[in-house]
């Protein structure tokens, strides 16, 4: 049986977000106790979506031309529109926050480490950029999900082929859902193999934990929780894009040091896992506080509910033009728009 869970935490960055009226906006706060789909991202995986228990690491670093420098990957996500509405515009939301839960299932081999390694750590050992680890352990990091090969995150599920019939499976760069970020244009990107291509990723989130210190053996049972980080607007509109198309995906991944069928590397409780069954273990859990702004109709131009003198200048800064003002979505702001706004004017 799993030993009794010591509760992990992430240090919530704080953030400024955008204003929505409370007394007009509803908030919900969506909890997702067990995800709908969790895979093992592994080429040599011979049970994807059954496995009980999901194990993340790196690939050996001496050995450059083989995997992923990120191997093993944990993707996991959960269907939302059963608490946040499928079809809510990403605009008409705000993202108060959002964070993910996973428990481990082995027993004191992982060092807990909560900072983020520079990636000539994982450089060869033969390589001028490398450099030795300065603190025990490498972290454990949550990113979004990327898609190739004709997948995308409707059609990507636990069954999907890792890669295409006839791939070479050994190779980088293949795999049909990978760990992805943002780069500094705002462009998403595949960070598998950030060591090999000397960058940093942005991590959605690192998990970290108030109750372990730094270099302390994770206990099995430890339930470590992923704080995203909604400041950042590329993985906040991720987010957000994930709620309105009802279906929100992340990868779960560490560079943990390895040799060729060896190494101590952390594993997580899956679904399938008979404990999660019996209620003595968790599988991975979603939680967010999302608020939704009403609808507005078509002459409330600034969505506070009324259609009053702001909306009227709105529209009448935009007369003759297209865009805000064009109440009647004739392509032009004009008489009519006017008149119908007018007809709608609350005051």
């Amino acid at each position: 049986m799993p030993l009794r869970p010591t509760t992990c935490i992430a240090i919530a960055l704080a953030a400024t977000l955008p204003a929505v009226s409370p007394a007009l906006a509803q908030t919900i706060h969506g909890t997702w106790l067990t995800p709908t789909l969790d895979r093992w991202m592994y080429p040599f995986n011979t049970s994807p979506g059954s496995r009980p228990v999901i194990s993340v690491f790196g690939s050996d670093a001496n050995d450059p031309f083989t995997f992923d420098s990120r191997d093993g990957q944990f993707l996991v996500g959960w269907l939302t529109a059963d608490q946040v509405p499928m079809g809510t515009p990403a605009s008409s939301m705000t993202l108060q926050s959002a964070s993910v839960e996973v428990e481990f299932a082995n027993d004191l081999l992982v060092q807990y480490d909560p900072t983020q390694d520079p990636w000539q750590i994982f450089a060869p050992t033969t390589s001028p950029d490398w450099q030795a680890d300065s603190d025990p352990g490498q972290s454990i990091e949550l990113h979004g999900v990327g898609f190739r090969n004709g997948f995308t995150a409707a059609s990507f599920s636990e069954f999907s082929p890792f890669a295409p019939g006839g791939t070479n499976l050994m190779a980088p760069s293949v795999r049909s859902a990978y760990a992805m970020s943002f780069n500094g244009a705002g462009q998403a990107i595949d960070v598998s193999n950030n060591p090999r291509e000397h960058f940093d990723p942005k991590a959605f989130a690192v998990g970290a934990c108030a109750t372990l210190q730094p270099g302390d053996l994770i206990p099995a049972g430890t339930r470590m929780n992923f704080q995203i980080d909604v400041n950042d607007p590329n993985i906040r509109h991720y987010v957000l894009s994930g709620l309105a198309s009802g279906k929100l995906l992340f990868t779960i991944s560490s560079l943990s040091f390895v040799v060729q069928q060896g190494g101590n590397f952390p594993a997580f409780y899956a679904k399938e896992h008979a404990f999660v069954t019996i209620g003595a273990a968790t599988a991975a859990q979603l939680r967010v506080a999302v608020t939704i702004a009403p609808p507005c109709a078509p002459a409330d131009l600034d969505c506070n509910q009324r259609v009053d003198g702001a909306d009227l200048g709105l529209l009448l800064s935009n007369w003759g033009g297209a865009g805000s003002g064009d109440v009647d979505g004739s392509g032009q702001v004009d008489g009519a728009d006017l008149g119908s706004l007018l007809s709608s004017w609350t005051g």
